[in-house]
């Protein structure tokens, strides 16, 4: 169970009730029928999630101080820019399987939810393992350098479902139809046989990404604060914008062709600073620092690569 540190219930409570009436909100009465965000709608609910994320760094700051606040927002951003990042990979995995544009909303939606529990207990893990063992700091920050340095030097992206043990378990063990049924995961026969859709190996594909995403983001924020709270919140308004930012994203990840560079560098950094934390203290100001200024010249170095390219093109 993930611990309460320093705060009380009470935070933990109104916490949960803010990420629950957003989920409703967005999931239950918003998008209560999954359909394909107009740009207009992603980009004001991303910048919409975004605003709150601030502001409710803005109530740590007037509850707990300059440092709690500071470690907010530095968690914040790595967890912002990983996500971004990781919707590289969802992209790949829509492409790979020829999921139906219309069918995108469903598996975001139910991967999202599933994300949120997952990273409630890792993050309870990953606490209760630094706890009881020091040491454990040394693997996760070996775990982000080894991690960074392999995007880093990465050149192409694969998705390779059919090497994936969860994958063909779940093809061995249920009954599967041949093609997509609108944005069905499970679907009747004509004799009346309960088969599930390629759309659910598509949600199943995507929970093991997210998986394998968070034990490497988890580890990148417990080098900022221990704190349970900072980590988990922090953590949960990243992933509650992703499914917006991917339709905000989907028609240009092309162009940010820096920023998985930016993202590698920023988890050798961190790495590095977990690593050395019991010798050397960085400020957590200048974690911030360096971390937002890794992003902008990314962004800003892509979209001049993106330029140069229309140009030539032209």
């Amino acid at each position: 169970m993930l611990g309460l540190g320093h705060h009380p219930p009470i935070i933990w409570l109104g916490f949960t009730a803010i990420v629950g009436a957003l989920l409703i909100l967005d999931l239950a009465v918003l998008n209560r029928r999954s359909h394909v965000l107009s740009f207009k709608e992603a980009v004001s609910w991303s910048l919409g999630l975004i605003a709150l994320a601030l502001l409710f760094g803005l109530f740590i700051l007037w509850r707990e101080g300059t440092q709690p606040a500071l470690e907010y927002y530095t968690g914040y951003l790595i967890e912002l820019s990983l996500s971004v990042d990781n919707l590289f990979v969802f992209i790949l995995i829509f492409s790979y399987f020829g999921v139906p544009a219309e069918a995108q909303p469903k598996v975001l939606k139910w991967g999202i939810l599933g994300a949120i529990v997952m990273r409630f207990l890792m993050i309870g893990l990953g606490a209760l393992l630094l706890e009881r063992f020091d040491w454990i700091i040394y693997v996760f920050g070996g775990i982000l350098i080894l991690t960074g340095i392999r995007m880093f030097t990465q050149k192409d992206e694969r998705i390779e479902p059919e090497k994936n043990p969860i994958v063909r378990l779940a093809r061995r063990v249920l009954p599967f139809a041949k093609a997509y049924d609108g944005a069905s995961f499970f679907i009747r026969s004509g004799t009346g046989r309960l088969l599930a859709t390629p759309l659910l190996l598509v949600l199943i594909v995507v929970e093991w990404s997210d998986l394998v995403f968070a034990i490497d983001s988890i580890p990148a924020i417990f080098a900022v604060t221990r704190d349970p709270f900072l980590v988990y919140s922090s953590n949960v308004f990243a992933i509650l914008g992703l499914r917006a930012l991917f339709f905000v994203l989907a028609g240009m990840m092309d162009k940010f062709v820096y920023l998985k560079p930016g993202v590698a560098l920023i988890l050798v950094f961190v790495g590095v600073k977990m690593t050395l934390s019991y010798w050397v203290h960085i400020p957590i100001l200048a974690s911030l620092a360096v971390i937002l200024l890794t992003l902008v010249t990314a962004v800003i170095l892509s979209l001049r690569h993106a330029r140069q390219e229309e140009r030539l093109a032209a």
